[in-house]
């Protein structure tokens, strides 16, 4: 496994110093330094923030826990790496590098982060791409020079794409262990246990915030506590769980959803299930994203349909006025990898030019032609959100809606089905999928 991720390392970096020399070079920079970032103590207080590496450190490397190194690359020479290890007894040092990446690098230990100006370059026009004043010198996030690498961003090596299934299988490991727990009985903070334990993580170490939410709790969508109180069976009515996890630094982006028996929303998520594999097969170069969340639309006009929650009026009507977007208010997916929400969703080429959202859709985060070798996310929703429900209920649509069948369902706050997948040349990897194939 190590030997593999060796191989296709040296071919990232490979392709990754490929990339920076051509945006270098378009941009008018002779060299560039990346910082991977600092600690940040709390307003008030000694204690500090979780520590977040800047993605464009470690698309170099992946060290993704020290703060205060340095990637310092000029077109031509290998890049160096400033690697922070102070002396020190209070808080204990990164390792010192080791593994499969290091060879491709020139590493030198520095026991303070003012160290590693020595490393930096004497001459010629420099790019910093660092928080804030960065480096203290050059150019800090010149947009043309980040415009360009964003751009790049969303064609992913096939090393990058390999951590991603590794970061899939191990999210998908951790939300069986989350089912499980959701079967006993447990609470959300039971269960956002249960997966951290499966998944052998910490908090800080998930890509993202985990979304463990029962009952009505799943219709916000970005529902961020964790219930430590345990519902009683008849309490018990469904299950929604949007979590992922890390491997390398890349990141796995995975959501369910359970009802707590064999009833009608059971049928609901079944045919949410069906119409998020057929969004998925519809993934192939060539086909504009934006079309496979307007598909997502109109398949969710028909389900809404099938299930009776509107009535007297076809599918385009429904979408068209615009009441799909009271189920399904969020965009169908976008760009994964180094970020969770990863760049250059809206590029239209490497100067910075964007591509618009379908009018309507303002939350839509990818708006690109499908290509080969992007990563990004379907995760189609059917929800019964109180807010929107109740803005459909004041506008003239309202008499479209079956209000009795939407009470009936409120309780279970809604649906998401989510998965990651990888553009092939002529088609499409489900990285989700064949990671819940793995493990069984």
């Amino acid at each position: 496994m190590k030997d593999k991720l060796a191989a296709l390392f040296a071919d990232h970096i490979r392709t990754v110093r490929e990339r920076w020399d051509r945006a270098l070079a378009e941009t008018g920079f002779d060299s560039v330094v990346v910082a991977a970032g600092s600690q940040r103590e709390a307003f008030l207080d000694d204690s500090t923030y979780p520590f977040i590496v800047n993605p464009q450190f470690k698309v170099w490397v992946p060290v993704v826990n020290n703060p205060n190194c340095f990637v310092v690359y000029k077109p031509g020479k290998k890049p160096l790496l400033a690697y922070w290890q102070p002396v020190d007894y209070w808080y204990k040092p990164a390792e010192t590098p080791g593994g499969f990446w290091v060879d491709q690098f020139d590493i030198r230990i520095i026991p303070d982060e003012t160290k590693a100006r020595q490393y930096f370059p004497k001459s010629g026009k420099v790019a910093v791409i660092a928080e804030g004043d960065g480096a203290g010198q050059g150019t800090t996030n010149p947009k043309a020079l980040l415009d360009y690498l964003h751009w790049e961003r969303a064609f992913k090596t096939e090393y990058e794409i390999e951590c991603m299934r590794r970061a899939n299988v191990r999210g998908a490991r951790a939300h069986v262990a989350a089912e499980k727990a959701f079967r006993n009985g447990e609470s959300e903070y039971e269960i956002h246990l249960a997966y951290l334990r499966a998944a052998e993580t910490t908090e800080q170490e998930l890509p993202y915030g985990n979304i463990i939410a029962l009952n009505e709790n799943a219709s916000v969508l970005h529902y961020m506590l964790h219930v430590r109180t345990r519902l009683n069976g008849p309490q018990r009515h469904s299950f929604l769980i949007d979590a992922g996890a890390t491997y390398n630094g890349y990141a796995s982006d995975i959501t369910r959803t359970y009802s707590s028996r064999k009833d009608e929303f059971q049928k609901l998520v079944d045919a949410m299930d069906t119409m998020q594999q057929e969004l998925v097969a519809a993934i192939r170069p060539g086909v504009n994203y934006p079309d496979i969340h307007m598909l997502a639309h109109r398949k969710i006009a028909e389900i809404v349909l099938r299930f009776g929650f509107v009535k007297d009026i076809d599918a385009d009507g429904i979408v068209t006025k615009r009441i799909s977007g009271t189920f399904l208010p969020h965009g169908v997916g976008h760009f994964l990898g180094l970020q969770v929400h990863d760049v250059g969703g809206f590029s239209a080429d490497k100067s910075g030019k964007s591509i618009p959202k379908p009018e309507g859709h303002p939350y839509l985060r990818l708006t690109r032609k499908i290509e080969p070798s992007m990563v990004f996310t379907i995760e189609p929703g059917l929800y019964f959100i109180e807010t929107l429900l109740a803005e459909l209920k004041k506008s003239k649509n309202a008499k479209y809606v079956n209000w009795q069948k939407i009470d009936e369902f409120r309780k279970f706050g809604g649906i998401r089905v989510e998965d990651d997948i990888a553009v092939t040349k002529d088609g499409h990897e489900n990285l989700t999928r064949d990671a819940f194939a793995v493990i069984g």
